[in-house]
């Protein structure tokens, strides 16, 4: 194909050349070849060179080579240049380096029988193919199928699948998985299972039709076109079968290594059966018929379990068993019938046959006919005339061939009864629609030797080559027309002439039924008239050594027919007389089979089998005696006339080798089977015209590299490409322009390759380049800056050698030096050392004798000095022993006279008295204190009542007026009393809550007043019992004392001193106690300070002291937390500030307690004064003048404690306010004071006022103390004038003891203070040395932080910030918890109280309602507030209620409401009748509601949002029959409430388990429905769309870009994005969000459907070519990771939904790794562990490069992965299966939803329902 702008046998070229062995072999051109040139330099793949002649005339040039990237396409008619090399080699490399068995070839499936088990015929393969184009897939059986089904469901057109091929070629299977295909997709719509039949009548056909041949171990012997008839609906309703030319010659003869029919084999394996004893069957060796082949076996094949197969078809098919039973004697009788010994007599001319014979025997007892006459007739034969008839002996020849035609036309009879009944079975009584046929026919057939059967099998392939020719001629026709491309006429191969030399008038097939006609004809006549008729004709030759054969010309090959056994095999004769022995059987199903048509059709009328009781010779009957080749003929024309009529599909079969290896290619048998079967012609046709086609946008993405920068931004795709194509390609033939699409003649797509090749190649130069020079640069510059690193290394080194020898010789002169120094200096120091030794010597020798000298004269004046001191320290001890002597005997003086006097002090008691004196009085005033306050209880409660009455008859007033009011119709009137009956019944409430709150507080009083009169009572013993005894003692003092009465005055001057020590001592612990008080304020101010310290501080330790147990009340944060105020103040001010007003409060409510214990004391002490007074008063006894003293002296000191201690209050509460104060101007900026300001200053307030009731309270006692004061100066004066000496001693004593009393109360209650401060003090300290800690740790963190950059500086801060935070919320969780506890209590006994109101209120007023709309609205709001989760409703409103809630319910109307408030309803109504007991109406509405449910989701079947919606109800429902069960295994989460709830009389387990097995139904219908909205988005989805634009590569395609039956005109589906699948997702998900599913079953939900999404990518990848690429692989791991993020961003990464996406990413990611070395391979092995090894070698297969520079994966680094997981123990197949479902589970999940809470909306129409 020269042109000027491209000559194609040019240098590098690649090019094919014929081969003997290898039909083509590859080569390159080594020299441009110029054109009249005789010889073309080539280079073969082994580099040997080879000089090609060339000449125009009888070796042209060579065929051209595809590039390739073209090379391994799914459809041939894809490739630039269409020859049959290019299309042989693309075959052999799809087959043997993929393993893809199917390739397109236009309209045509090639299919190559790969001898082997694939798994790509399962169930998941149909679900990946069904609804798919067939462009759009690689290429397969299902595709085409798929593409017929689809065809007659658009276009309503009848269509046929034609498969054809040679024997072994795989036909049989093809068409089985065809049906297959139809059966699983098509399956019937009833109960028929009509397409189960249609896939049992396969065994039964393979069974009887089937045999093993030389080439194929399951040869179809017979053709056989299925018609599957489908309805409108498209579903399969009924089939039927014909069967053409059946091969009867192999009942009775098989070649070498060949079988017989399989069913002969089959009974024979299974004689052995019970069943099958009496068939007399043996070995298949024994039977003439089963051993002609002499091997009975096939490899792999068990006869007995196929046998068993074949009768489980007919049991399927509706065979009954005895008819099985008599098909199977049948059987067994031609074997038989073949094994009888037909024994020739002496003559030569006659024949006889042993009466003895077994299997003669056998025949006639199987077939039920007489032994005589078919002993008889197997010898002899009859010959009619007109006027006689005569029976003739027959040779043992003849005999022979009489039996075996006799067995042929049996075994043909009962092969045609089986058709029948079959079809009979598939029959039904719908009416057909529309069919799609099967035509499973022999292919092209030539052998060494070819017969009759040979002919009419090349017969039929002419007429249907034929057909297939003008069906792709009219395609190729409709495309250009369709494209508006000029029409031009393309030539193409007619066999029009040679079906006329076979069916024409006096054509081969003519010929041979008037041969066959003649009496004695013969097959070497024929062939006479056959030369003489029609040698001069094209098509028919006559062999050179040969007058009995002759040659016929087909489309595919010259064909040699031997003429002998033409004529027999065409008459088929078989002798009447032993038709008739058949006819005349006792078994009913033999005799039916040899009945003629007339007969069958007169028996039918009568059920009755009448037999002549003579046999009646008849007249021979024309049907019997039509030829084979007349019926052949008219069965071919009606087959023809199907075809026509339809649109056919065209598998074309090519067995590959045959030896029947596995994956072995035979290029010459290839060759020789591709011409025949028309592949090539269809090669040839497109070729003839533009065999190459690319859309617009395709091209432009494909070629924009050759395009200029303008051309790529205009907006016109087709005006550029256009352009792009009249500049490249000058030659305007070679393309054309149609509407959609660009046509291109052949090889001008391998141009335009090459130009963009060239073009990239040029580029890649340019950047090698560039990268090349910035290489070499880039070495130079390392290379000098080398050299000049080595110089000044080089450099540096003779410098520093040159320095270490300036250094070595300094060293050895200064070394030299040094040692000359030493050697002078060490001999001088010797000299001088000797010189000072001597000096030494002599200088100690006079120094010794000096220092012996001055020893003696010292050791002298030590003895001197210690005698003296020695007489003087002697005198000294003398004097001291004297004084110290003196000085005892005047202090034992002084002792002894102290000893008496305190003797007599101590027996003094004149003081006791007066402390003793008013306790009586005090337990007395205490008892009138409480009964006052009884009576002011008293007074309370009648007060309440009096308010509770007068509300009461106020309420009934109101009711009174609010009947009057409705019977006037005031509306407005109404209102108003109703908010005034409110308004009252608040107030009665809080008068209720006043009146429990001052019982509390009286009963709390009470108590501590009976607790503390207790107390006194005890003590009030205890002194009475103590006075007792002090009396006895007084008595007996007082018979001392008047004995001697001067000891008295001394009693009272020792009790005088006694008092003065007690009251100094009781200064001095005054004083103490405000030293101690003093420092424990101090410290208090500390603590503050800390406390007013800006930030955050907890301090358990605080609190701990502060819960302490003391004699104040703890003011702890529980405490704080059961008070109103202290909420409120929390709320207001926030944790910090109420936490540090709380701190500061806590000091003015310690104080003031101290100030109400001191007050209590003090009205103790009071009240004991009064009843020692009173007592006194009774007893007229008069203290004395030192007694009154005593009193007043201690009532002032009490006075003046009181006076103290309210100035030290005072002086608190001013430091109190002015540290607030300062602390508030230091916080806050604003002139505003804080909110924490005024809460405390109201607080302050508070506590002054209280201070100023205790300082009243103070006056109060100091009035009454002067009062008695004054009393007991009068008492006193009245006394002295009447008293007696012995009265006063007594009084004195009483007055002593009570003092000792007061004296020991008071040291009682110092210790007990000074205890309390110490404690506390303890505590101080302790919290000081926490918060010292506490601020050490914040100053470490501070310095920490300072020491970290400011980003660490950052994080540390908000580390810590969120941990302050969460201490914080855990502080609050623990308030807030406390209040809710607080709260729940409190409203508890609201609760009650307004019950007991509530009582009140509406007795009343049932009693006086009238009207019943009042009455029902009064009952309404009561019932509310009991409301007990039930719903009540009558057994006639059932129905409705079931209507409302489920049947017409409309999910708008609950869309606002609770989730799930249908379930809950039914729930509720369920419970009341559990409570009233009515088992019958319990099972009446949970039986009615399953059936609702059913019928609502049958009735919207495809609505998911339904679905959804009654999938939440129903579990819900479920939930609720277990949370309310009893069952305490369900009770563990329900509160108090629900738990009283609970179903009381009946047990719903069962009705539980028939709800969740409905739960799982809807679950499963879901899926199903949301697996249909998304399915046909996934692929377009996930593979398709351009996620990352500019990413995807397009490839060159072909003829099959698109499938036939997707319109072209844009009204196909459109393309679906990522984005849409992901929205679709989503609103999924919030549909079942709304509807308040539990999340755990979306997650299943979720998890379900991305499997879907996983399994329906990853088989498309499996099974798509063009999407096995590297861009693919990161534009799926792109969508992969998005599908991801949309489960992470709705929190559905836990569901397990991301795991079911690894095989599509570990498939993305294998699509992008290297696949070259050992390493490679090895890394795929450990990555892809969620892919099988079938689908790695699959996808590795599938890879396929983009342009040329990408590199394909050699096949052997696919067997490396293959031999590296051998190890795996893989599934076989091949594709996921769609329809997995993985467990639903349904976790348990109670709801927190009180029943008595949940509001109904009218908008159900629910006012039936009656709340309980």
């Amino acid at each position: 194909m020269a042109s000027d702008y491209y000559y194609p046998y040019s240098k590098f070229t690649r090019v094919w050349i014929p081969d003997s062995e290898d039909v083509w072999k590859a080569a390159e051109i080594t020299r441009d070849y110029k054109e009249g040139e005789s010889v073309l330099h080539l280079k073969l793949e082994d580099e040997t060179p080879l000089e090609y002649p060339v000449s125009q005339r009888s070796n042209p040039l060579p065929f051209l080579r595809n590039p390739d990237i073209l090379v391994g396409e799914n459809d041939l008619t894809a490739l630039s240049y269409l020859h049959e090399p290019a299309v042989l080699h693309n075959l052999r490399v799809r087959f043997l380096e993929s393993n893809n068995i199917y390739t397109y070839c236009g309209i045509v499936l090639v299919a190559i029988n790969p001898y082997e088990q694939l798994q790509i015929y399962g169930e998941e393969v149909i679900n990946a193919y069904s609804g798919q184009n067939m462009g759009d897939m690689d290429p397969h059986i299902f595709a085409v199928a798929e593409e017929a089904y689809k065809q007659m469901a658009r276009d309503e057109r009848n269509q046929s699948i034609i498969v054809s091929g040679e024997s072994g070629a795989g036909k049989t299977v093809s068409a089985k998985y065809a049906m297959r295909f139809f059966a699983t997709v098509g399956g019937s719509a009833n109960d028929s299972n009509v397409e189960e039949k249609v896939l049992a009548s396969s065994p039964i056909m393979e069974a009887i039709g089937n045999a093993k041949t030389t080439r194929n171990d399951n040869s179809s012997r017979f053709g056989k076109y299925i018609q599957i008839g489908f309805s409108r609906h498209y579903y399969i309703i009924s089939a039927n079968m014909r069967t053409y030319l059946l091969e009867k010659s192999r009942v009775v003869f098989q070649a070498e290594d060949e079988r017989n029919y399989h069913i002969f084999y089959q009974l024979c394996a299974s004689a052995t059966l019970p069943e099958f004893k009496d068939l007399g069957l043996t070995s298949a060796e024994d039977f003439t018929y089963t051993s002609l082949g002499e091997n009975i076996f096939i490899e792999g094949v068990n006869d007995a379990e196929d046998f068993k197969k074949t009768r489980e078809a007919f049991m399927l098919l509706g065979i009954k068993d005895s008819s099985q039973s008599s098909i199977f004697k049948i059987m067994a009788s031609i074997l038989h019938l073949g094994n009888i010994d037909i024994r020739p007599e002496r003559d030569g001319d006659s024949c006889h046959i042993s009466r003895d014979d077994l299997h003669l025997r056998h025949f006639c007892r199987l077939l039920g006919v007489e032994l005589q006459q078919m002993e008889h007739w197997l010898c002899h034969r009859k010959l009619v005339t007109t006027s006689e008839t005569y029976v003739k002996n027959m040779s043992s020849k003849q005999a022979a061939n009489a039996r075996d035609a006799l067995a042929k036309h049996i075994y043909a009879r009962v092969f045609d009864w089986i058709v029948e009944h079959i079809n009979m079975s598939l029959q039904t009584s719908s009416k057909q629609h529309s069919f799609i046929g099967v035509l499973d026919i022999y292919g092209f057939e030539t052998f060494d030797v070819n017969s009759f059967e040979q002919f009419c099998i090349n017969y039929a392939n002419e007429k249907l080559q034929q057909q297939f020719n003008s069906h792709v001629f009219k395609l190729e026709q409709e495309e250009y027309m369709k494209e508006q491309i000029p029409w031009t006429l393309i030539d193409f191969y007619d066999n029009q002439p040679c079906i006329d030399l076979i069916e024409a008038r006096l054509g081969v097939l003519d010929l041979l039924d008037e041969e066959c006609k003649v009496p004695k004809g013969t097959d070497q006549n024929w062939v006479q008239k056959l030369y003489k008729q029609h040698l001069s004709g094209a098509h028919f030759q006559k062999p050179r050594m040969s007058n009995t054969s002759f040659i016929i010309i087909h489309f595919a090959d010259k064909v040699e027919y031997q003429c002998e056994g033409f004529l027999e095999k065409n008459r088929d004769t078989v002798y009447e007389e032993q038709i008739n022995i058949l006819k005349a059987s006792q078994f009913q199903l033999v005799a039916d089979l040899f009945l003629d048509k007339e007969d069958v059709s007169s028996s039918k009328t009568s059920r009755v089998n009448i037999r002549a009781a003579k046999s009646i010779p008849k007249a021979p009957n024309k049907e019997h005696r039509k030829t084979v080749g007349l019926q052949f003929r008219s069965s071919l024309h009606l087959l023809m006339e199907t075809l026509n009529a339809t649109t056919p599909h065209y598998v074309r079969c090519i067995k590959p080798n045959d030896s029947k290896e596995a994956f072995s290619f035979d290029s010459s048998r290839a060759v020789q089977q591709l011409r025949a079967c028309g592949v090539l012609e269809t090669i040839r046709i497109s070729a003839a015209g533009y065999p190459s086609r690319w859309t617009y946008p395709d091209f432009f993405n494909r070629y924009r590299v050759l395009m200029k920068k303008s051309d790529m931004m205009s907006a016109d795709k087709k005006l550029v490409c256009k352009n792009l194509l009249e500049t490249l390609v000058k030659e305007p033939d070679m393309f054309q322009f149609g509407k959609t699409k660009i046509f291109f003649r052949a090889g001008q797509v391998a141009y335009l390759e090459k130009l963009r090749a060239d073009k990239f190649r040029a580029a890649c130069i340019k950047i090698q380049k560039t990268v090349r020079g910035w290489l070499q640069r880039a070495r130079y510059q390392k290379i000098h800056k080398s050299a000049i690193t080595l110089q000044r290394y080089g450099r540096g080194y003779l410098a520093r050698r040159y320095a270490e020898q300036l250094r070595l010789t300094r060293a050895a002169l200064v070394l030299q030096k040094h040692y000359r120094m030493v050697r002078d200096q060490q001999a001088y120091r010797r000299v001088r050392q000797a010189v000072v030794t001597i000096q030494a010597f002599t200088r100690g020798m006079y120094t010794r004798r000096i220092y012996q000298e001055f020893l003696l004269h010292h050791k002298a004046m030590i003895i001197q000095k210690n005698v003296r001191g020695w007489l003087q320290r002697k005198k000294f001890r003398q004097a001291r022993n004297a004084a110290v002597i003196i000085q005892c005997a005047y202090r034992r003086l002084c002792a002894k006279r102290r000893l008496k006097r305190l003797k007599i002090e101590a027996r003094s008691a004149e003081h006791l008295k007066k402390l003793n004196t008013g306790m009586e009085n005090k337990i007395v005033q205490l008892q009138r204190k409480m009964d006052e306050q009884s009576k002011e209880y008293r007074s309370h409660n009648e007060q309440l009542l009096f308010a509770n009455s007068s509300l009461g008859s106020e309420v009934t007033k109101l009711q009174k007026q609010l009947e009057q009011l409705r019977s006037q119709q005031d509306e407005g009137q109404l209102t108003s009393l109703q908010d005034e009956l409110q308004r009252l019944q608040e107030e009665l409430q809080e008068a209720h809550g006043i009146r429990k709150k001052v019982e509390e507080e009286h009963v709390v009083e009470t108590l501590g007043l009976q607790e503390r009169v207790e107390e006194l009572e005890r003590e009030n013993s205890l002194l009475k019992s103590e006075k007792e005894d002090m009396n006895q003692r007084i008595l007996q003092l007082s018979r001392s004392i008047e004995e001697d009465d001067s000891s008295v005055s001394q009693s009272k001057v020792s009790l005088q001193s006694e008092l003065d020590a007690e009251r100094q001592r009781y200064q001095n612990l005054l004083k103490e106690f405000s030293r101690l008080e003093q420092r424990y304020d101090n410290l208090k101010e500390e603590v503050s300070l800390h406390k007013f310290h800006p930030g955050h501080r907890r301090n358990p330790s605080n609190q701990s002291s502060l819960e302490s147990d003391s004699n104040y009340p703890s003011i702890s944060m529980s405490e704080v937390g059961d008070t109103e105020d202290s909420i409120q103040q929390v709320e207001e001010m926030g944790v910090e500030m109420a936490a540090m007003d709380i701190s500061l409060f806590m000091k003015l409510q310690k104080r003031v307690r101290e100030l109400e214990q001191e007050r209590k004391r003090l009205q103790a002490s009071v009240d004991k004064m009064e009843e020692l007074a009173r007592r006194k008063g009774s007893e007229a006894r008069s203290p004395t003048s030192e007694q009154e003293a005593a009193d007043l002296a201690y009532n002032n000191l009490k006075r003046q404690e009181l006076e103290s201690e309210n100035k030290k209050l005072k002086n608190d509460l001013n430091e109190l306010r002015k540290t607030v104060i300062e602390r508030a101007s230091r916080n806050s900026s604003s002139s505003d004071p804080p909110e924490g300001y005024n809460v405390l200053l109201s607080q302050l307030k508070a506590a002054n006022e209280e201070l100023e009731a205790r300082k009243e309270e103070v006056l109060i006692l100091r009035t009454q103390i002067i009062s008695a004061a004054q009393q007991q100066e009068n008492g006193h004066i009245q006394d002295s004038n009447n008293s007696k000496q012995p009265i006063d001693k007594e009084d004195a004593l009483n007055a002593y003891h009570g003092l000792c009393e007061s004296k020991k109360l008071l040291e009682a209650q110092l210790q007990s203070q000074s205890r309390q401060h110490r404690d506390e003090l303890e505590a101080l300290h302790t919290q000081i040395e926490l918060l010292k800690d506490d601020i050490e740790k914040k100053q470490e963190i501070l310095n920490y932080t300072m020491s970290l950059s400011p980003e660490a500086q950052v994080e540390y801060s908000v580390q810590q910030e969120i941990t302050r935070l969460t201490n914080d919320n855990l502080d609050l969780k623990e308030l807030v918890e406390k209040l809710e506890k607080n709260e729940r209590k409190l409203k508890k006994q609201l609760r009650i109280y307004m019950k007991k109101v509530q009582e009140l209120e509406v007795t009343p007023a049932q009693t006086s309602s009238s009207k019943p709309e009042l009455s029902r609205q009064v009952t309404v709001q009561r019932k509310e507030k009991d409301f007990e989760g039930m719903l009540e409703y009558g057994k006639e409103d059932e129905a409705l209620l079931v209507r409302s809630l489920i049947t017409d319910i409309k999910l708008s109307t609950v869309s606002a409401t609770v989730p799930c408030l249908p379930a809950y309803i039914l729930f509720m109504c369920i419970r009341h009748a559990d409570y009233i007991n009515d088992d019958q109406k319990v099972e009446s509405l949970l039986t009615s509601t399953i059936n609702a449910i059913k019928k609502v989701l049958k009735k919207n079947n495809n609505d998911f949002m339904m679905t959804s919606f009654w999938l939440a109800n129903t579990s819900r429902l479920l939930h609720c029959l277990k949370q309310y069960s009893g069952d305490e295994a369900f009770m563990t989460q329900n509160a108090a409430k629900q738990n009283e709830h609970c179903l009381k009389n009946f047990d719903l387990a069962e009705y539980r388990q028939v709800l969740s097995d409905l739960s799982i139904q809807i679950y499963q219908q879901l899926i199903k429905v949301a697996e249909g909205i998304i399915q046909p988005m996934i692929v377009s989805a996930m593979l398709e769309s351009e996620s990352i634009p500019s990413l995807a590569g397009v490839k060159p395609m072909g003829y099959r870009k698109r499938s036939s039956s997707v319109d072209n005109d844009g009204s196909g589906p459109s393309s679906y994005t990522l984005e849409a699948l992901i929205r679709q997702l989503g609103q999924f998900h919030g549909i079942m969000g709304e509807h308040g599913l539990d999340p755990e079953i979306v997650g299943q939900v979720v998890r379900q459907l991305f499997h879907c999404i996983n399994a329906v990518t990853l088989n498309n990848l499996l099974l798509r070519k063009d999407v096995c690429s590297w861009s693919t692989g990161m534009q799926l791991r792109y969508n992969t990771s998005q599908m991801e993020e949309w489960l992470r961003g709705n929190n559905l990464y836990q569901s397990k939904a991301a795991v079911t996406l690894e095989p599509i990413i570990q498939a993305a990611q294998l699509l992008q790794v290297k696949k070259k070395t050992s390493q490679d391979a090895e890394a795929i092995c450990s990555l892809c562990t969620g892919l099988t090894m079938q689908q790695i070698v699959k996808i590795l297969n599938l890879y396929t490069p983009l342009n040329e520079f990408e590199e394909r994966v050699t096949v052997s680094f696919i067997r490396n992965i293959q031999n590296r997981l051998q190890e795996r123990n893989d599934p076989p197949q091949l594709l996921l299966d769609t329809k997995q479902t993985f467990p639903v589970l349904f976790p348990y999940t109670p709801s927190a939803l009180s029943l008595e809470t949940l509001h109904i909306p009218a908008s159900l129409g629910l006012d039936f329902l009656i709340r309980v």
